[in-house]
């Protein structure tokens, strides 16, 4: 609880005690109304000296159509009216109009604590210190003072200060500050390890790759605080409403209270009542239900977005989820783990270990995932083999000699190109074939494997309505053979970068769209959708920078998870704009009428407010 939560409580309270002692005094004595006035006074200024205090500044300001303003001015008319001829004093009703307004900012404040509180833990897991290695020696240090290069040490149940890689020790981390996952993540020396995560096993030595400023961590906690002051098209409109709306009812109150007397002939007689009236729908005006409550919707649902690792970069993302039609994936890395894996070995008179065996070792200078693959599978290259004379032909494959054998491992253009006889397969994926001095010795196919949960992520988007559509540069067979797994509503394959964005713009044609990638090659893409998703965009600078939605993970559940939450937000967004505004026009015009006695505008006005609050602190609930 706050320092200024507090305060306003004993306000509150004190004022209660005070008005209470007040009316208590008013049943019990018989003196002058301004004996009384001084009495209410006490508890009127306990509680709201600060809101008078505001409205002077306002006025100074000529800020006049402002909610402490015209509460100021309600309810000193209020007080005030009992001297009037022929009016009762209304000393308590007065009181009752500020308590209530005080007790209406007292649960704003509350509910903007608790929207802040998932984005301030996210700010107070910031590493606020950094083991630096000087030699031998370890020095504590802030992680701003560090430069990319130095070498720090970070010792179990310590947050990693700065993005780096591991160069000595293995560990197992706790990455949900990031990613909304409690699952431990096993990290390797050599790998990439990012500020925010927890170290949970070993003492690990990691050399830093990226400054303070640049770190993953700072970028996502500013990426938060930039998207919590974006406004969505629902908050400028009310913005822009209450502009229009405050003065608009200001000078219908005016209006109210001078007109009638003067028209029914009767301004003396009339004047207090129609007064009264006018008052009424003075305080029943304040926009603060809206203005409030809305932002309030947006604020928390994208706290709530943060708290499963989804990162929306303003509230006009959220309202646009609610217009989607369409969601495109990229294939490799967003449907698929985007790891190349053997998955089929078809040998021609040897064996399948020989034929991989040989694979693996042609291969091994290559960097392709290709290659990485076949490596992978035959794990044993210290076997004392003498691999020399390496030819890598671009767009046809390797041709090596392995102990003295001339090994060809390629595609069919390589074969062709060696005159050598090769056999189709009907299964899917990449074929490798391979030759062994100029005859055909087998082929290797190599398939993307699907990720786990996409064929279940995939199957809950196209049950709440969605058209799902892959865009990707493999070939046809692959392409379809994965539509077909996820039953996708259409795939384009054999794209590059560029015919991406041309087919994404005629998919946009049909309604709003979704593109979700990887945010490294896709950037393009991602740029050009109506909303852009970084999938996995962990320590990746071209994510965060180009994507509107970033997903800290490589979870595709998320997709819905991020769809779902902003439907919620927004929906209670305008259950907060519908009821607001009936609420009020329904006691605007039984104020106008005379029907709405002074407690009926304190419910229009705070009431609704603290109502409409309560509602949108549901978003935090998600």
């Amino acid at each position: 609880m706050t320092e200024e939560i507090k305060r306003k409580i004993i306000q509150i309270a004190l004022a209660s005690v005070f008005l209470v002692l007040a009316i208590v005094f008013q049943n019990n004595t018989k003196c002058d109304d301004w004996v009384y006035l001084l009495v209410f006074l006490v508890p009127y200024l306990i509680v709201g000296f600060d809101v008078l205090k505001e409205a002077i500044e306002k006025l100074v300001h000529r800020e006049l159509f402002e909610e402490d303003f015209l509460m100021s001015l309600a309810t000193m008319v209020a007080m005030f009216i009992g001297f009037l001829p022929n009016q009762e004093p209304m000393f308590h009703e007065a009181v009752f109009v500020m308590l209530f307004f005080k007790i209406g900012e007292l649960f704003e404040e509350i509910a903007e604590g608790k929207s802040e509180k998932s984005i301030n833990e996210l700010i107070k897991q910031r590493p606020d210190y950094a083991n630096l290695l000087n030699g031998e020696k370890i020095t504590k240090v802030n992680p701003e003072k560090v430069k990319v290069g130095d070498t720090i040490e970070v010792y179990p149940g310590e947050k990693v200060p700065l993005d780096g890689v591991i160069i000595r020790g293995d560990t197992s981390v706790n990455t949900s500050a990031l990613t909304g996952e409690s699952v431990p993540r096993d990290i390797k020396e050599g790998e990439q390890i990012s500020s925010g995560f927890i170290n949970i096993s070993n003492n690990i030595r990691v050399r830093v790759t990226k400054a303070y400023d640049e770190s993953s961590y700072s970028k996502i906690i500013n990426l938060v605080k930039e998207a919590t002051e974006r406004k969505s098209s629902s908050e400028k409109f009310i913005t822009k409403f209450a502009r229009i709306y405050t003065p608009v009812v200001v000078v219908l109150a005016i209006l109210i209270s001078f007109i009638p007397p003067l028209v029914l002939g009767d301004f003396s007689g009339l004047f207090t009542e129609w007064l009264v009236r006018g008052l009424t729908f003075l305080i029943v005006s304040c926009p603060c239900a809206l203005v409030i409550s809305v932002p309030l919707a947006f604020f928390g649902g994208i706290g709530s977005l943060s708290k499963h690792g989804i990162l929306a970069k303003g509230a006009t993302y959220l309202e646009n989820a609610c217009k989607v039609k369409n969601i495109v994936f990229d294939k490799t890395g967003t449907l698929t783990k985007g790891n190349f894996e053997v998955s089929v070995i078809h040998p021609e008179k040897i064996t399948e270990n020989e034929l991989l065996h040989l694979s693996a070792h042609v291969e091994r200078y290559s960097k392709h995932p290709i290659a990485l693959s076949l490596k992978e599978a035959y794990k044993d290259e210290d076997d004392d083999c003498k691999v020399e004379v390496v030819e890598d032909i671009s767009g046809f494959g390797i041709i090596a000699n392995v102990n003295n054998k001339k090994i060809a491992v390629g595609n069919t253009k390589l074969m062709d190109k060696l005159g050598v006889s090769w056999k189709a397969c009907e299964h899917v994926g990449t074929i490798v074939h391979v030759a062994i001095d100029d005859e055909y010795a087998g082929h290797i196919v190599i398939l993307d494997q699907v990720k786990e949960e996409a064929i279940t992520s995939i199957s809950l988007l196209k049950k709440s309505g969605y058209n799902l559509f892959m865009l990707t540069g493999d070939h046809k067979e692959v392409a379809e053979d994965l539509s077909n797994k996820l039953q996708l509503n259409n795939y384009y394959c054999d794209l590059l970068p560029e015919d991406k964005v041309t087919k994404l713009e005629e998919i946009k044609k049909e309604g709003k769209t979704i593109f979700v990638g990887d945010g490294i090659n896709d950037a393009p893409v991602i740029a050009s959708a109506d909303i852009g998703v970084a999938m996995g965009a962990l320590g990746q600078d071209a994510a965060i920078e180009v994507a509107d939605v970033v997903i800290m993970d490589d979870s595709i559940s998320k997709i819905k998870s991020f769809l779902d939450i902003s439907k919620k937000a927004v929906s209670i967004a305008y259950q907060n704009i519908v009821i607001a505004i009936a609420v009020k026009m329904i006691v605007l015009i039984l104020a106008f009428l005379g029907y709405a006695p002074m407690w009926l505008a304190i419910f229009a006005d705070v009431g609704v407010t603290v109502i409409a609050v309560l509602n949108a602190m549901r978003t935090l609930r998600i």
